[in-house]
C-alpha cells in the first residue's frame, strides 16, 4: 500500500487538508462500524451498486464537474440498463478513466450482477442502482443528505447488500 511520503509534495499537501479526514475518523473502525451483519444467505438477497465513478444516463443531467468541492448530488440508474449506455463525469485528475470508458462493468458491474443471479449466487438484481461523483472535498452534504436519502431509498426497496464501486 502506497504511503503519504510516496506521492508528490502537492498532492501531500491537498491529502492533508482534505476535510474528508475528519469525518472517517470519527471512529477507530469506520468501515467495520458501518457493516451490518448478513442475515440470510446471498442466494436470497436483493444486492444494488452504488458507485462514485459519476456515471449518468444520457437523458440525466451531466455530474457538475465545474463544483469545487464536488458534485454532491446523485443519479439513480435502473436495474435493466446497459451500462455501456452510461456516459462518465468524473472530474478526478488522478484518475485514469480509460478502462471504464471501454467497459462500464469495472466501476458498474451490472451485467456480473446479473450473471450471478442467474446462476443463483445472488437473489435479486435491486430494481435501482445509485452514482455518485467521486472526488468529493466538501463532503459535509453527501453524509447529511445525500447519501442517507439514498440508503433510504435501498432500504425502502428492501436491498439486503450494496456493493460499493469507489473510483
Amino acid at each position: 500500500m502506497a504511503k503519504l511520503d510516496d506521492v508528490e509534495l502537492s498532492e501531500r499537501i491537498f491529502l492533508k487538508g482534505y476535510p474528508f479526514w475528519k469525518y472517517a475518523s470519527r471512529t477507530n473502525d469506520p468501515v467495520s462500524s458501518s457493516m451490518t451483519p448478513l442475515y440470510k444467505p446471498p442466494g436470497e438477497c436483493t444486492v444494488a451498486l452504488v458507485t462514485t465513478a459519476g456515471l449518468s444516463l444520457p437523458i440525466q443531467p451531466p455530474f457538475d464537474t465545474s463544483i469545487r468541492i464536488g458534485d454532491t448530488s446523485f443519479r439513480e440508474i435502473a436495474g435493466d440498463v446497459s451500462p455501456q449506455l452510461l456516459e462518465m463525469n468524473h472530474r478526478s485528475w488522478a484518475f485514469d478513466q480509460t478502462g471504464v470508458l471501454r467497459d462500464r462493468n469495472l466501476a458498474f458491474p451490472l451485467d456480473r450482477l446479473r450473471e450471478m443471479q442467474t446462476r443463483g449466487e445472488i437473489g435479486a438484481v435491486a430494481q435501482h442502482h445509485y452514482s455518485f461523483m467521486g472526488s468529493i472535498a466538501g463532503p459535509r452534504k453527501l453524509i447529511n443528505e445525500t447519501a442517507p436519502e439514498v440508503a433510504r431509498r435501498l432500504a425502502d426497496e428492501h436491498v439486503d447488500i450494496v456493493l460499493l464501486t469507489p473510483v
